[in-house]
């Protein structure tokens, strides 16, 4: 990786809307910043979320009852079915903070296959740029790894055996979404959300003030592209 790194680095060195920026910084600097940059920001959320309450007690990505069980929220309530829809949102979220760790290692793989015009668009793109390429890399596989912990963690809540049951017709009705046809497959799709949208603020935080973080590579590197 660190060859492909290196190259990436010195066609952004060279580039003439950056060489201002980045003329204080080495190849090596610049590959080494960009490295630990994803690594950081992608371990932090991970950390954030992969913790008891990391979802739940988080307004951002706590994971609701899925739509269709929403809007008759209050019938359920209504029908003494109130513990029921709590015990869901609760085994909801702590599956989601279950599967989360398994993201890890799949993060930093992507980093290690990290292609030269991926890395220039990362280092020289948006606010999410990174994040947006850790989503291409990583989703489908984080689906099928996600997918077992959350089924796990939601078959034992009896509302949740109900819902697949009725979900799944109203799916081939078209009442309903595919993604939302099982409650595992709703559950493992909000935290996908709720993983990137967390990495999403971990990479805003370094590009918006470089000096907040903890590597001084990099500060320098982000510095000088901000």
């Amino acid at each position: 990786m660190s060859r492909i790194l290196c190259l990436f680095a010195c066609l952004v060195i060279t580039a003439s809307s950056l060489a201002a920026g980045m003329e204080g910084l080495s190849k090596a600097d610049a590959a080494s910043g960009l490295k630990q940059a994803l690594a950081d920001g992608s371990a932090t959320a991970v950390a954030k979320l992969g913790t008891e309450n990391g979802f739940l007690g988080n307004p951002k990505v706590k994971i609701p009852l899925p739509p269709a069980l929403q809007r008759i929220e209050s019938a359920l309530r209504y029908t003494g079915m109130r513990k029921q829809a709590d015990e869901l949102v609760l085994a909801m979220n702590r599956a989601a903070e279950a599967a989360v760790p398994e993201a890890k290692t799949l993060l930093i793989e992507s980093v290690r296959k990290m292609s030269i015009q991926d890395a220039k668009g990362i280092l020289t793109g948006g606010d999410t740029a990174a994040t947006s390429y850790f989503k291409r890399s990583t989703e489908s596989q984080l689906t099928q790894r996600f997918l077992p912990i959350v089924k796990k963690a939601t078959d034992q809540v009896g509302l949740a055996e109900q819902y697949n049951s009725l979900a799944g017709q109203a799916v081939q009705l078209g009442l309903i979404k595919e993604q939302q046809a099982t409650i595992e497959r709703y559950v493992t799709q909000k935290t996908l959300d709720g993983l990137y949208l967390m990495i999403a603020e971990q990479e805003k935080a370094f590009r918006q003030n470089p000096m907040s973080a903890t590597s001084d590579i990099v500060k320098r590197v982000f510095g000088a592209v901000r």
